[in-house]
């Protein structure tokens, strides 16, 4: 990943589950390296007729523009989430409008869950976990302690996983929006 894609700002976790998904972002939007702009901002929401989950880092008229195409791609290929993803990557890669969109999705349905990048990656991790932003890594570290060393239920683990990484990451704060979507 370039320099330029490089996240701040935000982060964006997910765990899957047999039951479903459960998805969270902080509300944090960050200006330069030093300014909080807004606290209570949105980056996880239901698109699909509220059959799937995206998160989304980076610049956020970047990450809108990328949820409305992902939505197009949804609808032309019957909210088959896998498809829609490679088809949003294949053209995020060729377009030369979309090549310059710094933002990443998480994405899920309930059933699979994928993180999509303008590298043209689809990755679909085989933990059943991913995070994307500057506090991803934090995020996903405690999702993956807590899962295997407690038996919390998937929301639990991403609002904990969450709260932990709000502490650790200056560009996260605890504000959190947590979506869950039922295994379809």
């Amino acid at each position: 990943m370039s320099d330029s894609m490089n996240m701040h700002g935000t982060t964006i976790l997910a765990v899957l589950d047999d039951n479903g998904v459960a998805m969270a972002g902080d509300g944090q939007v960050t200006f330069g390296q030093s300014i909080a702009m807004k606290h209570k901002a949105r980056k996880v929401r239901r698109i699909y007729k509220d059959k799937v989950l995206v998160g989304f880092a980076g610049a956020t008229a970047d990450a809108f523009t990328l949820v409305e195409r992902f939505e197009d791609k949804l609808e032309e290929y019957n909210g088959n989430l896998m498809r829609a993803s490679v088809e949003l990557a294949k053209d995020w890669r060729k377009d030369k409008y979309l090549r310059r969109l710094e933002a990443m999705l998480l994405a899920s349905d309930g059933c699979s869950l994928l993180i999509l990048t303008g590298n043209g990656d689809v990755i679909e991790p085989d933990d059943k976990m991913a995070a994307v932003g500057s506090g991803g890594p934090y995020a996903l570290a405690a999702a993956k302690a807590l899962s295997r060393k407690t038996d919390l239920a998937k929301d639990e683990i991403t609002r904990t996983a969450m709260d932990i990484a709000a502490e650790m990451c200056v560009y996260t704060n605890n504000q959190i929006i947590l979506e869950i979507i039922p295994r379809g």
